[in-house]
């Protein structure tokens, strides 16, 4: 019977030193709050007194460039010089062009011919016409129109062949299909003189061309005079 006063008495004192454990426990953690309070309240206060300071500074280091700065220089001013003359109607050109003249008169590409030069090649007959265009050098358009002409040939339409061939000659000169295509429909259509030209031009542009072998021979054939090749049947 005596052991359980001692066993309650026990019991008490335990419940008492966790009691009093549990208590200093808390106490520290609110105890580290506030220190930690204290000190983000104490860093914000000492960012808010400097920012003023700062910002003082400033005004006062713009304010001091101007005094301690030499004064700013200004240009002479001729007051008895005329006031400029009003040229919003024609204003200067950077390009050095008179007002009311195009700039494409000097940018324009001459393509008439050096002096003389009709003279200098006779064969071309530049003095007979006063045109001055030139056709720009093509293959592909003289190609397509060998092909327009091949056709013609076939359908027996020479007046259009001899359109066509003459046509790619003038887009890609001294062709040597075209000519010899030529010299072949102008043999069809009894102008003698005119195959005997191409296909003597046909030889000097391919001598051992595809076509030379025909072109001898249709030249043979057409050996003589004008009339009397005409005269043949």
């Amino acid at each position: 019977m005596t052991a359980l006063p001692v066993i309650a008495l026990w019991a008490r004192v335990v419940t008492a030193v966790s009691g009093f454990q549990y208590n200093m426990i808390v106490r520290f953690r609110y105890l580290f709050l506030a220190v930690l309070c204290a000190g983000l309240i104490s860093v914000a206060a000492a960012q808010d007194t400097s920012a003023p300071s700062d910002q003082s500074q400033e005004p006062a280091a713009q304010d001091s460039s101007p005094q301690n700065g030499q004064p700013v220089e200004q240009l002479p001013v001729d007051k008895s010089a005329p006031p400029p003359k009003d040229n919003r109607a024609n204003p200067p050109r950077s390009d050095n062009v008179p007002a009311g003249e195009s700039s494409s008169k000097q940018t324009a590409i001459d393509v008439s011919p050096p002096p003389n030069d009709a003279k200098a090649h006779p064969e071309a007959e530049l003095g007979n016409s006063d045109v001055d265009e030139f056709t720009p050098y093509n293959p592909m358009k003289a190609l397509k129109c060998i092909e327009v002409g091949d056709w013609y040939f076939k359908q027996e339409n020479y007046k259009g062949a001899i359109s066509r061939y003459r046509e790619a000659l003038e887009w890609k000169p001294q062709d040597a299909e075209a000519t010899y295509k030529l010299a072949q429909v102008l043999s069809k259509t009894g102008d003698v003189n005119g195959a005997r030209e191409n296909y003597q031009a046909y030889l000097k542009i391919l001598p051992n061309g595809p076509y030379a072998a025909k072109a001898k021979d249709a030249l043979s054939k057409l050996k003589g005079t004008p009339e009397q090749n005409a005269a043949k049947p």
